[in-house]
């Protein structure tokens, strides 16, 4: 082992990030020589817990930590996801889905939906979402897996995630972390100590008096970033202007409705509420702008809207989109909340999570911390939230509602530039391009803007249902 190597990690709270990064790392460097892994949270300290969805990319981490995939069905409740629906969201009485997948099938080099557009120019009006496998099938509470051992066959690339409780999913992650030889240490922080020369964190100290000391610190401390901000001053990034919700009421309620294997997002007057489907509940939540709609009103609207009755109070929180400038300060790395916030529409939480310990991993450090290695680091995790943020702001950009103050807003915001780009190419040849390597792919954001009215050289004619009735 190097005589310089990273000895001692600690991981300040729990919750989905932090078992997430103490399995991870656990999985990974666990066998290196000397290294010790310690999570630090306190039971008295609660965790927001509301993100239940999730995108295909977590199947890929759950392998890499070797879950057998019918136990994380049954220990986290979890059910399958196909993709999205969009409800209400073009304009009242509009739906359509973002599905996990490829509409059509390989036509020699040229995208598929290029001969969708030409169809519609010739009269056909098709929806787009007819040509999806995985939208058909949810639409119709079907399920399978892909095959790629048929690549002749659109099973090949159909895409899928999964919908499960937060909170048992973090305790599954806990025993496996813990099985992997990380320690949990319960305490709350009361003060961290730096060591003077350098200005990294030596330890932090708890209520009790004791002292835990690490070369590498992991700030999974939610948005107070107790670490990141509250010691190494990162600073903020607020993008509340073109992502103006900064409220969300959550509650569960008891299973009710259809039972199809997609995540729901229905637009409201000041926001949009979200519908998902466990195996013992249903998630639900309001996200909505606090300078159009007060909490009352809020709680009012999600209670209005469920598909059972509900199994607790509302809970509410407060966020501000946007991310910390650095994500990773001298000897202090920050994961989930407490690198960033971006509401839940496209099911991104978790999976910004995956991509920084992914990130981390790659850069793993040596007690010298080379600032360039960070600087990447740095340069990346930003460039995860710009990609995700532009898609996010087309959704509401993109739309034909005028039934409130909330919708004129956002349909009359400047976009950032890189989605006044991607739109204006659209626009004028239905062409999409992925950047680099931008989370959303091609099928995505054509999903999105077809969905959402956006017009192809003025030919596309956005569908009026989907292909096949919800019920």
């Amino acid at each position: 082992m190097r005589t310089d190597a990273i000895r001692r990690v600690v991981i300040v709270g729990g919750g989905t990030a932090g078992w997430m990064a103490a399995a991870a790392i656990a999985r990974v460097l666990g066998e290196m020589p000397g290294l010790a892994i310690e999570l630090v949270e306190s039971e008295a300290i609660g965790t927001v817990g509301v993100g239940e969805a999730t995108i295909p990319q977590i199947v890929l981490f759950n392998k890499m930590l070797g879950i057998d995939e019918a136990d994380f069905m049954r220990e986290t409740r979890a059910t399958y996801k196909l993709g999205i629906e969009f409800v209400d969201w073009l304009r009242p009485g509009h739906r359509y889905v973002h599905p996990f997948g490829s509409y059509g099938l390989d036509m020699k080099g040229i995208e598929f939906h290029h001969f969708w557009l030409k169809g519609q120019a010739l009269g056909d009006d098709t929806p787009l979402d007819a040509y999806s496998l995985a939208i058909v099938a949810g639409l119709q509470r079907r399920f399978a897996h892909p095959r790629p051992d048929q690549p002749g066959s659109p099973l090949s690339k159909l895409g899928y995630a999964f919908q499960f409780d937060a909170g048992l999913y973090a305790r599954f992650l806990r025993r496996l972390a813990e099985a992997n030889g990380v320690r949990r240490t319960e305490g709350r922080i009361v003060s961290v100590e730096r060591d003077a020369e350098s200005g990294h964190v030596a330890a932090v100290v708890l209520e009790s008096g004791a002292r835990v000391e690490g070369d590498l610190f992991i700030d999974c401390s939610g948005f107070r970033g107790l670490l990141i901000e509250g010691e190494m001053q990162a600073g903020f990034e607020d993008w509340s202007d073109w992502l103006p919700c900064d409220r969300a009421v959550a509650v569960p309620c008891a299973n009710g409705g259809d039972r199809q294997p997609l995540t729901r997002s229905t637009a409201r007057s000041a926001g949009w509420q979200w519908r998902i489907p466990l195996q013992h509940r249903i998630g639900n939540g309001y996200v909505y702008a606090s300078a159009h709609l007060s909490d009352d009103e809020a709680a009012a609207t999600l209670l209005g809207n469920l598909d059972g009755a509900p199994l607790g109070k509302p809970r509410f929180l407060r966020f501000t989109a946007g991310h910390r400038r650095r994500a990773w300060v001298g000897n202090v790395v920050a994961l989930g909340l407490a690198g960033g916030f971006l509401e839940p529409l496209e099911s991104t939480s978790i999976h910004l999570v995956q991509s920084a310990i992914a990130r981390l991993l790659t850069y793993w450090p040596t007690r010298s911390f080379d600032q360039r290695e960070i600087d990447r680091f740095n340069t990346a995790h930003v460039a995860d939230y710009v990609d995700i943020r532009d898609f996010l702001v087309l959704h509401y950009k993109a739309t034909e509602r005028r039934d409130s103050a909330f919708w004129d807003y956002c349909r009359e915001l400047a976009p950032p530039a890189g989605l006044a780009e991607k739109l204006a190419i659209f626009a004028a040849n239905g062409r999409v391009f992925r950047e680099g390597e931008e989370l959303f792919t091609e099928t995505s954001w054509l999903s999105v803007m077809v969905g959402q009215g956006v017009t192809a050289g003025g030919i596309t004619r956005p569908p009026t249902c989907c292909p096949t009735p919800r019920r």
